[in-house]
Parts: structure tokens; sequence; C-alpha cells
């Protein structure tokens, strides 16, 4: 706790100051450009690898990067989406998943879960992905089956995501986008899904300067 406090004083001390205007103006109300689900795990900053400020993601975080399909949970992920569309207006979708995945890895090894109750329960919304590694890719170990275990949730993820009404009136309307990323956390890479490749292609470095104004903030 102490390493926190210690970071609460210098953000406190040395950055609001500097960005003082930033935070007023986002205290007055969000216009985030994106809706960004990702997993909760620690090593994954949806801002530190999209080089964005504060205000400019609507983030929403839980063990898989899961989207349990419209009525088949009463978490607060069907809100978050929701109230990202219609309450603000977001006209992008990320679902992230990221390499090393320790939820892709449960659903593999189910026996992982054993003491983890609620965890296994949860992992049910990615049912979809454990039977789709099981019939197609049951020839896969190792590390090469935990990844295609990652890229094929983020895929099931994007399908459930079309189950909510909110999300199927934008896209019938051509007013919403859905995008499938899979982060890998030992190169620092971004690969998209490529729907007509039908493959995961690494994101193209074309907007890979980043300019001044969108800088993170220094810390």
């Amino acid at each position: 706790m102490q390493k926190l406090i210690t970071g609460l004083h210098h953000f406190q001390q040395n950055i609001f100051g500097q960005h003082r205007s930033l935070f007023e103006r986002l205290a007055a109300g969000q216009q985030p450009e994106a809706l960004f689900i990702t997993c909760s795990d620690s090593r994954i900053n949806p801002n530190l690898i999209t080089q964005t400020k504060p205000g400019e993601l609507f983030i929403l975080r839980n063990a898989g990067n899961l989207v349990p399909p419209h009525g088949a949970s009463a978490g607060g992920e069907a809100g978050t989406i929701e109230f990202a569309i219609k309450g603000l207006g977001i006209r992008d979708i990320i679902v992230c998943g990221h390499s090393h995945c320790g939820a892709m890895k449960a659903l593999l090894e189910p026996e992982l879960t054993h003491e983890l109750p609620a965890l296994r329960q949860w992992l049910k919304h990615a049912e979809a992905t454990r039977q789709i590694m099981r019939e197609k890719y049951g020839d896969r170990e190792g590390r090469a089956q935990l990844m295609t275990a990652i890229e094929e949730n983020v895929l099931v993820q994007l399908e459930n995501l079309r189950t909510h009404p909110a999300v199927a009136a934008r896209l019938a309307q051509g007013e919403l986008n859905l995008h499938g990323w899979v982060y890998k956390l030992e190169t620092g890479e971004v690969f998209h899904y490529d729907s007509e490749s039908g493959q995961f292609l690494p994101v193209g470095a074309a907007s890979s300067t980043v300019p001044q104004d969108m800088s993170v903030l220094a810390i």
C-alpha cells in the first residue's frame, strides 16, 4: 500500500497541476473515443498501450475480457455497454485479449478452478471458446494452444456483443464498428482481426507516430 500512497502524492504534487485544465474539462463531462473491453490482468494498461489521456477511453475490464450475451448475466457489463453507446455516443468498441491470459489457461485446464467456483462459473461465458478449441484445435498443445484460445475468445466475445440490443441497433444503422485485438505482453505488439483474411494481423505502423498532444500524462 505504501507504494500506492507514494504514487498518489506524486500525482497530486507533480502531475495534476501540469494538467489542471484537462481535469477541469473532464469534470464537466466525458466524450471518450472508444469502449475498450479488456482483461483485468495487471499487466494490461489500455491507456499506456494506446497512448491515450484520461477521458479518451471508456474501459470495461474483467477476467478474460468476456462479454456475456444479452440477458445471460446480472453483472455490470450490459449496462456499461449500453451506456457507452446510448449515453456517450461511442462508435467503436474494441475487445482486446492478451498473451499469457490466466483466464484462458483456466478455461483450457478446468482443474485450475477447483478452488475458484466463482471464476469457474464466470468462464461459462467463454464456453463457446472452449468447444471451438476442443473440436477445431484438438491437436494443439502448450503455448500454441493457449494463444489460439486467446484469439478465438476475442472472436466469440465480439459475437456476444452483437446480441446486445444497443449494439445490434447501431450496427444495423452503420453507426458502430467492432474491433478484435490481441496484445502480446512480451513484445508490445498488437494484432487486429482482419475479416478478409480470417487472421490476426499486426496493427499497421502507419499511425505509430503519436502527436505530442496525444501523449499520456508523464509519470
